[in-house]
């Protein structure tokens, strides 16, 4: 016999989802080619994924780690950035919050994808269970059994390194 509980919450994956933040850049984060700096973008889309993460888990959230980062194109001067985040999967008081960049020629309107990262964070109080994610749409879904391939490698590889 099993027994299934019922007690642990769960919000739908939209309701935390962050579907057009514009992300700000000044002219100090540009080098001399007039291109953004990546270390500067990550800072930003960290931040907006950790507002995910915060919101979906109802308490603070600190980032333990970015599982996958890419760089697709570079952000030139003028771009105007959107970011995308959605809380991807959650086990016990870990989340997975997946992130798009998005770049804008604010003359052309012409839209280009930038970046795309998954980052890790764990909840503050271990003591309040942190909702689990709810996947409606096929893209969720898709993004949840995602996540928890990533999750299983993850794991894979701590055993690789103790001992």
């Amino acid at each position: 016999m099993f027994i299934i509980n019922n007690d642990r919450r769960k919000k739908p994956a939209s309701e935390t989802a962050i579907e057009n933040e514009k992300l700000k850049i000044f002219d100090k984060n540009m080098s001399l080619g007039e291109v953004v700096f990546g270390g500067r973008i990550l800072h930003l889309v960290n931040d907006v994924a950790r507002k995910v993460a915060i919101q979906h888990a109802e308490i603070l959230c600190f980032t333990i780690g970015v599982d996958f980062i890419r760089f697709f194109s570079p952000i030139k001067t003028g771009d105007i950035l959107i970011c995308k985040s959605q809380v991807n999967n959650v086990w016990d008081d870990m989340i997975e919050v997946g992130v798009k960049v998005i770049a804008e020629d604010f003359r052309s309107l012409e839209q280009k994808h930038i970046l795309s990262a998954y980052f890790i964070f764990k909840a503050d109080e271990s003591e309040k269970t942190v909702p689990l994610v709810i996947p409606i749409s096929l893209e969720e879904k898709r993004r949840y059994l995602d996540a928890e391939i990533r999750k299983n490698i993850r794991d894979k590889r701590k055993s690789f390194t103790k001992g």
